[in-house]
């Protein structure tokens, strides 16, 4: 039989006992029965399955013709043999479907609007980057990435983060999360286990590092940002690194001040530290001037993350980092045998949109888009309601902390009151590592509803306030 020609691929465990036809009867019903075959899926056609399971066209015909008139298949001329829609009483009770249940309003942080994403840019930089890409894209490839798009973020990111990017230093990830992770295990690989995260911030990122063999070190934050002055002190005294959000601090939203930056820089260089730079969402700043990358400043000291999944979309799996010289080698051979490399077509797409200025476009349309939902928010919670919340973290990025005040409802009674009227919200205190006695307050993302719906989600989120 050719192999390569055969039409519809068709696994059967086929047992003779009874006969050959029998056999095949019983290996259908029993694979429509198991849903192996669905609904509606076509069956080979008889000359090709008598081929493939070494038996004669006749007896495939028979076996077809008494499931048929069995109802369990449907033969219709010029349409092939297919599996019919079963009765109840034959089928196999179904397993319940166990997918995400979506909320019908959604104010919680960390996604940006997808609806928002570039599909017509997109596509016409996938046709670009394909029209001109060699047939060697199709093969393996570099573990840092693509030679094209490393480039091109070397250059995105001097002028719009203030990043010093040598294309040779950067290491194209399958977001941030994949790049937290490989860190992590070169860090204990060279004897150096220990982070401090700041307190608070995204627990699944401090799991992440525990994964790898990490221990986490809280590091506390107030309004100035991350305590970066007490690194190599204290319980931190052993801290290896500090994973840190410098431009806008999750969750709190505050921007690490000066001398904390400069502290940040100077524990690196005296203890041979090394900074992990998130910089989840530098591109929104809305009232102020971008705050330039801490990197730019310390290039050998720090290693810069950043992510496409906030400008265009978490679904694209792209990240990156900039590397200091001595880390290169231990990150690209770490990223070779954890999945050799990431995917390529989207690293050509990106590149061509960075070059060609359309995510720069992307970006500002988005970024007015947001600072229009953080407005909003301000007016209908900051100075309405009698201006009875404190916002807080707004001068940039995708969310918002809303403080609480002493004298109101609880963070645990906003947050059923919320589940009560189907929003979707996060608290702060989950952010905590040490939550005893910590304030409470709600991490508001305001980048995740539609413009239509938004308005709508903020009514949700005011009642839920006064309900609770």
């Amino acid at each position: 039989m050719d192999w390569a020609a055969f039409g519809v691929d068709l696994h059967l465990d086929l047992d003779a006992t009874g006969g050959r036809r029998a056999g095949l009867e019983r290996a259908l019903r029993d694979a429509i029965r198991d849903g192996r075959l669905t609904p509606g899926a076509r069956l080979p056609a008889t000359r090709a399955l008598a081929g493939e399971l070494n038996l004669s066209r006749g007896t495939v015909s028979a076996a077809y013709d008494q499931l048929v008139a069995e109802g369990w298949l449907t033969a219709r001329i010029g349409s092939g043999t297919t599996v019919s829609t079963l009765p109840a009483a034959t089928a196999r009770p179904a397993a319940p479907a166990r997918g995400p249940v979506t909320p019908r309003y959604d104010l919680r942080p960390g996604s940006p609007d997808v609806g928002a994403f570039p599909v017509s840019a997109w596509l016409r930089a996938t046709r670009r980057a394909l029209t001109a890409a060699p047939a060697s894209v199709y093969g393996y490839g570099d573990p840092r990435g693509r030679s094209e798009l490393r480039g091109a973020l070397a250059g995105y990111l001097g002028r719009a983060r203030g990043v010093v990017a040598d294309p040779d230093r950067i290491v194209v990830t399958t977001g941030y999360v994949q790049a937290l992770g490989l860190l992590a295990g070169v860090l204990r690989d060279v004897g150096r286990p220990a982070l401090a995260m700041e307190d608070p911030g995204l627990a699944f990122h401090r799991e992440v590092v525990r994964r790898q063999g990490g221990t986490v070190l809280p590091l506390p934050v107030d309004e100035r940002g991350a305590r970066t002055d007490l690194l190599g002190t204290g319980e931190l005294a052993g801290a290896g690194a500090a994973v840190v959000t410098p431009a806008h601090q999750y969750p709190t939203g505050v921007t690490l001040h000066p001398r904390r930056r400069h502290a940040l820089t100077a524990w690196a260089r005296e203890r041979d530290g090394l900074v992990v730079e998130d910089d989840y969402d530098g591109e929104f700043r809305y009232d102020r001037q971008p705050v330039g990358a801490v990197q730019g400043t310390a290039p050998e000291q720090v290693a810069y993350v950043g992510t496409a999944a906030k400008t265009l979309g978490p679904a694209l799996r792209l990240a990156w980092l900039v590397l200091p010289a001595r880390l290169v080698e231990p990150v690209v051979e770490a990223k070779r045998h954890l999945d050799l490399h990431s995917e390529v077509i989207g690293q050509l797409a990106l590149a061509d949109l960075i070059r060609g200025h359309d995510y720069d476009r992307q970006v500002r349309a988005v970024r007015r888009r947001y600072r229009q939902h953080r407005d909003l928010l301000l007016a209908r919670l900051g100075a309405g309601d009698g201006g009875r919340y404190r916002v807080g973290g707004v001068a940039a990025g995708l969310h918002a902390l809303l403080h609480l005040p002493t004298e109101g409802p609880t963070e645990a009674a906003v947050l059923a009151a919320a589940a009560r009227h189907d929003l979707a919200l996060t608290g702060l205190g989950a952010h905590w590592q040490r939550p005893d006695g910590r304030p409470g307050g709600l991490v508001v993302g305001y980048a995740t509803p539609p413009a239509p719906a938004y308005p709508a989600a903020l009514d949700a989120l005011a009642h839920a306030l006064r309900t609770a």
